[in-house]
């Protein structure tokens, strides 16, 4: 199971970070071993005074492909789901500043939140998705899928591009602005189309 993660991928949130508009999909990738276990809090590493929650809007690929055409992408997932890419900020800072890679900031264990699974049938497209992020019962984060710079599809051509994608392998498609710090015992719930995907407590 890969964890294929998309950068930059909403204006506002390139704009709020100040980071540069990329010309193609910023991807990276996160290790299995990263996601948060069912039913567990989240607990925030002692290596970061300053992690980040980031709500995403993820598919699950269901079938192996290699160099998919847009036009096909849709055939390669059936379900779509929420999750959480965790950040921690400070230390993706010091990555970004020497050039180096973000997998130290990103791939720790627990930074991959992964809620419920829907049918994409039952929703109306997968390019008009209203998703939000519940921060103690407050709204953090709140956009829709139409905002993406590269649609789903879009974003399964390019990645297959570059990797074979395999069953069960989950794209993360970026996040929109409102990212912030978490601290402990914070309550992080997460809805997509008005329905509850996950609920954490952050420790």
């Amino acid at each position: 199971m890969k964890i294929i993660c998309i950068g930059r991928n909403y204006t506002d949130h390139i704009e709020e970070l100040k980071n540069e508009k990329p010309t193609d999909p910023v991807i990276f990738i996160k290790p299995d071993s990263s996601v948060l276990k069912n039913g567990h809090d989240f607990y925030i590493p002692d290596f970061s005074d300053d992690v980040h929650y980031e709500v995403e809007v993820l598919v699950k690929i269901n079938k192996v492909g290699k160099f998919i055409e847009q036009k096909f992408a849709h055939k390669y997932y059936e379900e779509v789901g929420l999750g959480i890419d965790f950040t921690a900020r400070d230390v993706q800072a010091k990555l970004k500043e020497k050039g180096l890679p973000w997998e130290k900031a990103k791939g720790f264990d627990g930074a991959s939140v992964i809620g419920k699974w829907i049918d994409k049938t039952k929703l109306p497209s997968i390019n008009n998705i209203d998703f939000s992020l519940i921060k103690n019962e407050e709204v953090a984060q709140n956009a829709n899928t139409s905002l993406m710079l590269w649609k789903v599809d879009e974003l399964i051509s390019y990645i297959s591009t570059y990797f074979t994608l395999k069953i069960g392998d989950v794209i993360f498609t970026g996040t929109p602005a409102g990212v912030g710090k978490v601290a402990s015992n914070d309550k992080l719930e997460g809805f997509l189309n008005q329905q509850k995907m996950f609920s954490i407590k952050v420790k």
